[in-house]
């Protein structure tokens, strides 16, 4: 259905509707202009521009208190359930009122029923669940909005405006500076452009479409996208589990010095030495997209122990163990908190090839097995560290091994890059559909 290429998002026809949306296209539709209510200059002709309060009864629930939350009985849903009915249609729920308390508010205060909608108001905001005829549930008063039908509306066509840049720039407005809210108040006073009920049947209907098509496509590149990984990973694997003769196993003591970082945090700066976390640890690489710095007096403090040098290996060993990297030639910085260092000997051992083992899964596996269970982190023992076993060949079959596993995984980043590409595009067509339609141009 979707043919995607770097310039344009291309498609085959949704009922003649949609031809090609561009990038810039795209961007544009994020930066939706906000409707006027009393200005039709930005309203197609034949549409009009309703607030949702003259669309809905919206209201919420009665309170339920904690102490009449029950095992069994009726579905009681809280934000983060209407979140996941609405991305997944269903939900594997923990909490019910008991069926005497939902009959007693169904008679008294009425329950959601066909249609009704229903919108997060805490959490992530304005996400919409459309009732269906099956359900039986009763909800959070705070957490969510009830819409409740009292005019000839497309409750579909309302969820998807819901998705649209122009309510959701509406309700983004609603955060407040600490907690964002989506109030009763504010629901009511969000404006929605309104076409004839057979357009927004119509429009629904096109997009029902597309939008099925599009999540056809976004699980087949999220499917390659796993599938990439799960081929490199497991070419890793086997070239360090089939290991054949000339191997030897040694300690990482033989093939070089374990050092352990400060047991502080310096005072960070904006100028100066990098001061490397074990957040900048990612996939045997280092990343210095979120960088700290220190002082050069700090610096000469915190490297008085051991100052990184170019072919340094570092890795974490607490919280986010399994982590390493190599550290790069001309980078200044000196280690943070839970990270050790190796300082191999290169007469013995190549450094990218001990980063493809130390990440490879029977490492990461063996490392498992060595981690001690913490009742607030897990760590490995960085004294018992140097006594850990590893696998090593002789020095000119490590660089064969490490330049053949470098091929294979600069295939594999390009791959991933294509299909994430592909999934942003995805998402980016989602949108700029979404504008078309509340824009009058499907």
């Amino acid at each position: 259905l979707l043919l995607i290429d770097p310039e344009h998002l291309e498609t085959l026809v949704f009922r003649g509707a949609l031809k090609r949306v561009s990038h810039a296209e795209a961007r544009s539709a994020q930066r939706y202009e906000r409707y006027e209510r009393d200005s039709g200059d930005y309203v197609k002709k034949g549409w009009e521009l309703k607030f949702l309060g003259d669309l809905f009864d919206i209201t919420s629930s009665k309170r339920v208190f904690e102490s009449e939350w029950k095992k069994q009985g009726v579905p009681f849903y809280r934000a983060r359930e209407i979140v996941k009915l609405a991305n997944n249609r269903f939900v594997n729920n923990e909490l019910f009122i008991s069926n005497e308390m939902f009959n007693q508010y169904s008679k008294k205060y009425g329950i959601p029923v066909e249609d009704d909608i229903m919108v997060t108001g805490v959490g992530t905001l304005g996400i919409c669940y459309v009732v269906r005829s099956n359900d039986k549930f009763y909800f959070k008063d705070g957490n969510i909005i009830w819409l409740r039908k009292k005019s000839d509306v497309n409750s579909r066509f309302v969820e998807y405006a819901f998705k649209s840049d122009y309510l959701r720039a509406q309700i983004d407005n609603s955060n407040g500076a600490t907690v964002g809210t989506y109030t009763i108040v504010k629901a009511k006073s969000t404006s929605i452009p309104i076409p004839s009920l057979s357009e927004q049947q119509r429009i629904v209907g096109i997009l029902d479409e597309a939008f099925e098509g599009i999540e056809k496509a976004k699980v087949n590149a999220q499917r390659n996208l796993d599938n990439a990984r799960e081929v490199f990973e497991s070419y890793l694997n086997e070239v360090f589990t089939k290991r054949g003769e000339g191997w030897v196993e040694k300690t990482i003591s033989h093939i070089g010095k374990v050092y352990d970082g400060p047991h502080a945090t310096p005072h960070t700066v904006h100028d100066g030495p990098i001061f490397l976390g074990i957040s900048a640890l990612n996939d045997g690489e280092i990343d210095l997209s979120e960088t700290r710095h220190v002082t050069m007096l700090d610096y000469n403090k915190w490297t008085k122990r051991i100052e990184p040098q170019e072919n340094d290996i570092v890795f974490s060993y607490e919280t986010r163990l399994g982590q390493v990297a190599i550290i790069p030639k001309g980078l200044k910085c000196c280690l943070g908190r839970r990270m050790g260092l190796i300082r191999l000997d290169l007469r013995i051992i190549d450094p990218e090839y001990f980063i493809h083992m130390y990440t490879s899964s029977m490492f990461q596996e063996y490392l498992e097995n060595k981690t001690i269970r913490g009742t607030t982190v897990d760590r490995i023992s960085i004294r018992d560290f140097p006594s850990f076993i590893i696998y090593m060949p002789n020095l000119e079959k490590q660089k064969d091994i490490a330049c053949r596993i470098r091929l294979v995984k600069m295939a594999y980043i390009q791959l991933q890059s294509i299909y994430r590409r592909k999934l942003s595009a995805l998402d980016e067509l989602k949108q700029a559909l979404l504008h078309r339609a509340f824009s009058g141009e499907l």
